[in-house]
């Protein structure tokens, strides 16, 4: 090895110079762990205390799980089979107990044999499996086990005190298998580099970090896990927020164009000829915007709203604002969709101040275009010229807006609608199109509890929109389950045709399209417990509509929208339903954030347990932005008692979306939350629990802003440096991306 450094090279060595490649290989494949400091990170998910089993009421099926007890039988059986005629098939069943409860084990085949010369009445051990059902009792087919016998010095007395970490473990890589490992590498916590600053670790009463590693996995008491997680915890809060802080110091360093809108310009011009006043939310919202705006440092502001709050409204007066002081507004839509609905309404909104350069057009008027990927050649051309010359004020489009060719005249401000489709590196390449960096507003429709936008949105200043404006009507939600009461789905489709006889209209919205390959691979892998349980696949627009046309809604105008079709054709799609020339739009989730049709009252949802929380609000968000009352009816076929009915329950029961996003999360674990659903990495969230750990969350982020304060380079926290490089070379860098 030479001399190196001996700073934190231990916890770097990679595992397979230490564990063998085998086992590295394993853990490198399924749990992402690739180095010593990886493992020593990879905490016990809970632990055992000798002896207690699994509360196997509890667990999901499918789970793997991982149990300690006593063998309280084995029975040997003889049985005829196709493979073994002769009544020469074997079979064994163990029956083990912890005194609380008892689970059926077996083997077949060949496997029975040392089973049974081991597991003999009255051995301990530890058994390892998957739970399935079999004649209404819970069993484990061919477990993996691990004898406890004092064997060296793991004697019966260590084992009857030991809380037994059990760590998040696959069906190639047994939890105490992975104890082995970390076993073997904990010795090298004794050189972990500590990112947290003395002070703060002393102030805040705090574990160094190797004795802290060292107590989540080898705990003695319970007081020392909960040491260590606090610790531990700390360490995942501070080391983010420092990150975040350290992007908001060098993002306030940055030089911008302060832009104060001309006094009796564009805007003015704009705000009188709206036909309704603007909340007091979107005046106060406004009001902080234009003062960030009239700043020499670039504007970087979250602004969050409930479905339907106006978010949009108060984006196009910031982006008037900025036209008026001679700059240019880009606003960037995730989907061709959303960016043709802007252009629609913000040209509508507008009126002949949209028409700049054009006959009727106003002295005031700015020209707003529109790019996306899939317009005609002379038409992207011309959308260029105009964006070039600075004769569009205005531009609205997809990512096609972030490509090398397109230039601005002056960009001033960067709207981005929807964030969490966006990383942070396209928010960069937006921003080098600038003279100078622009200013940055970035929308979010689906409400985010305070401390994810803390967590996620660490680099932006957050304004919310609470208040509906005036005119959006209530929206009356329902379950409708199919399955126990299919007379409710009749009905469901009754008050479709009732809306529609009222001069209304109605959205179907489905999971799938129903045009799909059926990949056989992708079947076999994405079979959830729940899936299971219903043993068909969700339900397909192209279907459903086929049979709503041809039974429930025979007579209406039923039309379909997903995202595979070509552009012109859903954009005409939707044309045709905002004209009011379609009864029912049976779509995808291509209609979920901000398709504006306020004569659409009704929305029935199917498979509704099949999306999140936030999305079945997004979507209920399309209906009651008119004078008339919205209905949505969320179809189920889950059982009452299920999880994915609380949920629907839940949606049902709020129009609180701020509410609903905390039960969202608290349900799903910030995992997905936090972006990493899209990337396939793990959360990047260990011990951290975003929703609970409220306190340390917003602790941490005060202490890094001083940390970073008094120190942006962190020439005098080499520990913090290396776990803050640790944080973001890592696959990591994509929770910060994922915003």
């Amino acid at each position: 090895m030479g001399l190196v450094p001996a700073l934190e090279e231990p916890l770097k060595q990679p595992l397979k110079s230490v564990l063998g490649p085998a086992t590295a290989k394993v853990m490198a494949e399924h749990l992402g762990l690739h180095t010593v400091g990886d493992l020593l990170h990879h905490y016990p998910r809970r632990y055992e205390e000798r002896g207690q089993l699994t509360h196997l009421a509890d667990l999901p099926m499918d789970e793997h799980v991982t149990v300690v007890a006593q063998v309280a039988d084995a029975r040997l059986h003889s049985f005829a089979s196709a493979r073994a005629p002769r009544g020469k098939g074997q079979r064994l069943e163990v029956t083990i107990t912890d005194g609380s409860g008892r689970l059926q084990l077996v083997f077949f085949g060949n496997g029975v044999h040392k089973p049974h010369k081991e597991l003999l009445p009255g051995t301990r051990a530890m058994f390892a499996g998957k739970v399935s059902v079999f004649n209404h009792r819970l069993q484990l087919a061919h477990p993996a086990y691990e004898l406890l016998r004092g064997d060296g010095e793991e004697t019966v007395e260590n084992w009857a005190g030991a809380l037994i970490p059990l760590y998040p473990a696959t069906a190639k890589l047994e939890s105490w298998k992975i104890g082995k490992a970390v076993q073997t590498v904990l010795p090298t916590a004794q050189d972990a580099v500590d990112p947290l600053p003395g002070a703060l670790r002393e102030g805040r009463g705090l574990l160094p970090l190797p004795e802290a590693l060292l107590k989540i996995h080898r705990p003695h008491t319970k007081a020392d896990i909960a040491d260590a997680r606090a610790r531990l915890k700390w360490d995942e809060a501070f080391v983010l927020q420092v990150a975040l802080a350290r992007r908001r110091h060098a993002d306030a360093q940055l030089p911008a164009v302060a832009r104060t809108p001309a006094p009796d310009g564009l805007l003015t011009a704009f705000d009188a000829r709206l036909p309704f006043t603007l909340t007091e939310g979107q005046r106060k919202v406004s009001q902080e915007i234009f003062d960030d705006l009239a700043t020499e440092h670039p504007m970087h502001r979250l602004l969050q709203g409930e479905v339907g709050s106006g978010k949009t409204m108060v984006a196009l007066r910031a982006m008037l604002a900025v036209v008026d002081a001679g700059g240019q507004a880009a606003m960037l839509a995730p989907t061709e969709v959303l960016a043709q609905q802007h252009h629609r309404s913000i040209t509508e909104m507008m009126g002949e101040l949209a028409e700049g350069g054009m006959l009727g057009g106003t002295e005031h008027a700015t020209k707003v275009v529109l790019l996306t990927g899939s317009m005609g050649a002379a038409a992207r051309r011309r959308a260029l010229l105009d964006l070039a010359t600075g004769e569009a004020g205005i531009v609205i489009g997809t990512h096609a807006l972030i490509e090398d060719k397109v230039r601005f005249h002056d960009l001033g401000l960067v709207v981005v609608d929807e964030q969490h489709r966006f990383g942070v590196e396209q928010r960069d390449a937006l921003r080098g199109k600038g003279k100078q960096p622009p200013h940055l507003l970035v929308m979010t429709a689906t409400p985010i509890p305070r401390t994810v936008a803390m967590t996620v949105f660490g680099d932006l200043e957050t304004s919310v929109l609470d208040q509906l404006p005036a005119g959006r009507s209530p929206i009356a939600s329902h379950v409708v389950p199919a399955a126990d009461k299919p007379h409710f789905l009749a009905r469901a489709w009754e008050r479709v045709r009732e809306e529609v006889a009222g001069g209304h209209q109605a959205y179907v919205v489905c999971p799938r399209i129903g045009d799909e390959e059926d990949d056989p691979k992708k079947a076999v892998r994405k079979k959830s417990p729940e899936d299971e349980a219903e043993k068909r696949p969700p339900l397909a627009v192209l279907d459903v509509a086929d049979h709503l046309a041809k039974g429930p809604l025979q007579g209406l105008r039923v039309e379909v929208l997903h995202g595979r079709m070509h552009p012109d054709d859903k954009d005409a799609v939707m044309r045709r339903f905002a004209a009011g020339e379609t009864d029912v739009l049976v779509a995808t989730t291509v209609i979920e954030v901000g398709v504006n049709v306020p004569n659409a009252t009704a929305m029935v949802i199917m498979d509704a347990d099949r999306f999140g929380v936030s999305q079945l609000h997004q979507l209920r968000g399309r209906v009651g932005r008119g004078s008339a009352a919205g209905l949505c009816l969320l179809v189920t076929e889950m059982p009452e008692a299920s999880a994915a009915r609380q949920r629907l329950n839940a949606v049902a029961s709020t129009l609180d979306g701020f509410e609903l996003s905390r039960i969202d999360l608290e349900q799903r674990r910030e995992g997905d939350v936090l972006g990493q659903a899209q990337s396939g990495a793990r959360s990047s969230l260990r011990v951290l629990a975003v929703i609970e750990d409220e306190e340390v969350i917003a602790q941490a982020r005060e202490e890094a802003t001083k940390v970073v304060e008094a120190d942006p380079e962190l020439a005098h926290l080499p520990g913090l440096r290396t776990a803050l490089d640790a944080l973001l070379d890592d696959e990591r860098e994509q929770y910060l991306e994922k915003g």
